[in-house]
């Protein structure tokens, strides 16, 4: 046999990585479930959400085929970007009965991107309000034109309640799969993504690794930009051990001495010394303040710990993304573990409160907090932590009464005048008069005393506001008696955000 002939046997197919997209509740994690049913896998997340990107392989007539299951909440956008950044084919959920919305315009646009062909999955269709033509109608408005609307995407109906379409969609991917043709090699050294990572009190950093060439093997020095490691030990998506993480595989490896960063690129290399000399400083967590703090700004000091590299990424993006208009999120320290004693000290120096996401808090640590009087909070869905955020930034905001001035008025002439009532014509030299609004009176440069509108008029027709230059009739209650050449200055009273 020739070198050629022995390369050429060497070379395989690399079975196809497919990740799902869709808007939240369109049933993505519902259709997974329903594909991975045989394998008894249970992988329900706190609320019903899917809070983590999951790996997970099934064999279909023979071959493997690797999906990627992305979270479907507005805040994990980065998350789908990843996701759609390391497969080789994107399978579109959208319900049926509802249609297209924004998330879902927002897959297709990741998946245009990233150069995915694309599959329709119109799910939910055993729902008696399911509409699939309508849905396609909607899918055309985004370019997304399907082969029984003479385009070329595959649409597939599916309901992960009744099993409908699972099979024909299976079928689909490995079609597309043959169409594609990724080669790899599986002799070489591994390669491909980090598609998560978290700090586990036993056993260290874990990172949750693609394989999407070579292979990786105990015993071989791997690493990515941000950490250098040597695999210890591999499991693979059941949590079952394995001697070696084959491409499009997903593999959960102990090893790195430090968590790598979800998103980056891993390699084996050949030598520690080869390895670190790759190495950019670029430490996991320190989230980018999203809006400057002004000087002496209040602000809502914060210690973020979570469980892993993802939720990292997205938890801290949301939190500095809240309005902050009166009060500040500030981020003092955020990363990946147990809520320990070293967190507990940093929340007391800075008078900083502790939240943590599905992670752990050290008994000593937890003394400690409430020797101290320091606040943890822990949750394990991530709404429920944001909103907590949002209930402690109104409790530092106060409402208090203030009275803002909107206009005035030059008093051209008195038509009437009674007892305590006046009708008065002027026009109006600044803002805007507004019906049952407050008034002062002014002669020249005295205050002469107060009064209220009882009606007002524009046209001789009643009007809720007259602005600037326009000229009114005025019904005035009040006991200064108002004469021509006075000017009228008006306010109104409202509720205004105050800092405590």
């Amino acid at each position: 046999m020739n070198k050629e002939s022995a390369v050429q046997q060497k070379v395989q197919v690399r079975p196809p990585v497919v990740v799902v997209l869709g808007h939240v509740d369109h049933g993505k994690s519902s259709l997974l479930e329903a594909i991975r049913e045989d394998f008894k896998i249970t992988s329900k997340e706190s609320g019903g959400i899917t809070q983590h990107m999951g790996a997970y392989v099934v064999e279909y007539q023979g071959k493997s085929i690797t999906f990627l299951d992305t979270p479907g909440h507005e805040a994990f956008s980065a998350m789908r970007a990843r996701g759609a950044n390391v497969a080789d084919i994107a399978v579109l959920v959208v319900a049926a009965d509802e249609g297209v919305k924004l998330q879902t315009k927002e897959a297709i646009e990741q998946a245009k991107k990233a150069g995915l062909p694309l599959i329709v999955a119109l799910n939910k269709i055993d729902k008696l309000e399911a509409n699939p033509e309508r849905v396609k109608q909607e899918l055309g408005q985004e370019e997304i034109f399907v082969e029984s609307f003479g385009g070329k995407v595959p649409c597939i109906e599916t309901s992960a309640t009744t099993k409908k379409g699972i099979s024909e969609l299976l079928e689909m991917i490995l079609l597309m799969a043959d169409l594609e043709h990724k080669n790899i090699d599986p002799d070489k050294a591994g390669e491909g993504v980090v598609i998560e990572s978290s700090m586990d009190s036993r056993r260290g950093p874990l990172a949750t690794l693609l394989v999407q060439n070579g292979s990786v093997r105990a015993g071989d020095v791997i690493a990515t930009k941000s950490a250098v490691g040597k695999v210890r030990t591999l499991q693979d998506f059941q949590g079952a051990s394995v001697s070696s993480g084959l491409p499009a595989m997903p593999v959960l490896i102990v090893g790195f001495e430090a968590c790598p960063q979800v998103g980056e690129t891993f390699q084996v290399f050949e030598s520690e010394e080869v390895a670190r000399a790759q190495l950019v400083v670029s430490p996991l967590g320190r989230p980018v303040q999203a809006i400057a703090i002004p000087q002496g700004a209040k602000t809502l000091d914060l210690v973020l710990k979570v469980d892993m590299a993802g939720s990292l990424e997205v938890l801290s993006h949301a939190l500095l993304s809240l309005p902050q208009e009166n009060v500040f999120v500030r981020l003092v320290d955020a990363g990946v573990g147990v809520i320990g004693d070293k967190d507990v000290r940093l929340a007391q120096g800075t008078h900083a409160r502790i939240i943590g996401f599905r992670t752990q808090v050290d008994p000593t640590a937890g003394d400690l907090a409430q020797r101290e009087g320091i606040v943890i909070e822990t949750f394990d869905v991530i709404y429920d932590l944001i909103q907590r955020v949002r209930t402690w930034m109104e409790q530092e905001i106060v409402q208090e009464l203030v009275t803002v001035e909107i206009g005035a008025l030059s008093v051209l002439a008195v038509f009437l005048t009674e007892k305590n009532r006046q009708i008065i014509g002027g026009k109006v030299t600044d803002g805007e008069v507004r019906k049952k609004s407050q008034m002062k009176i002014f002669r020249g440069e005295a205050e002469l005393g107060t009064g209220k509108i009882i009606n007002l008029q524009k046209d001789k027709k009643d009007t809720e506001v007259a602005v600037r230059g326009e000229e009114c009739g005025i019904l005035y209650e009040g006991s200064v008696k108002i004469q021509q050449g006075d000017i009228l200055k008006f306010s109104i009273q409202e509720l205004q955000n105050k800092v405590l």
